[in-house]
């Protein structure tokens, strides 16, 4: 018996390739495997080519010819990854994945109603939560918990490197008064 999954536009987040850095290929794989619509900084567009990936949209080019067919583009007049979450946002997307060098997630606060982001760098994940989040995590899964407020949480302690820690297999929950909790994992 086989089980058939049908993957419609926009279900899946997008993924937006900023900076690539030291970021894992194994784990480029991961995330590409439901086949997101895939947007690139013009500098990796040769990059992604030679990977021998479908490069859907590409923000910022200047003047560059694309060998892809169908590869539009997505203009920036100022931040590549604010042209393109006002992209995705205008187009309906949910949800993107982006790829950077630095979890600048603050920065993108004005855009985390609107859209759900999740920055991945070589060594993190990082997201916004809202309260009442929960998730299931192994023992020992380390989260950094960008504390601005107070905020109460279950199967966690605090580790002297002020990080937090999963003390057993099972759902961790978020519970605060503010808007929005950062936090990031570590890969």
């Amino acid at each position: 018996m086989s089980s058939h999954h049908i993957v419609r536009e926009k279900q899946e987040p997008a993924l937006y390739i900023h900076d690539l850095g030291e970021f894992n290929e194994e784990y480029l794989g991961q995330l590409l495997e439901w086949s997101p619509t895939l947007i690139v900084n013009a500098a990796l567009y040769e990059k992604m080519i030679s990977l021998g990936l479908k490069v859907d949209l590409v923000v910022n080019p200047v003047d560059q010819e694309f060998s892809q067919e169908n590869t539009k583009v997505i203009p920036a007049k100022g931040e590549a990854l604010d042209a393109v979450l006002d992209y995705l946002i205008k187009e309906k997307y949910s949800a993107v994945n982006v790829i950077d060098t630095k979890a600048k997630l603050r920065e993108l606060g004005s855009y985390i109603d609107e859209i759900n982001i999740v920055v991945f760098t070589a060594t993190e994940k990082a997201y916004a939560i809202k309260s009442g989040f929960s998730v299931w995590k192994p023992k020992d899964s380390i989260f950094h918990i960008e504390v601005l407020s107070y905020f109460e949480t279950s199967n966690l302690k605090q580790n002297e490197n002020e990080d937090f820690v999963v003390i057993n297999d099972g759902f961790v929950t978020f519970d605060f008064n503010s808007a929005y909790l950062f936090i990031s994992e570590k890969l």
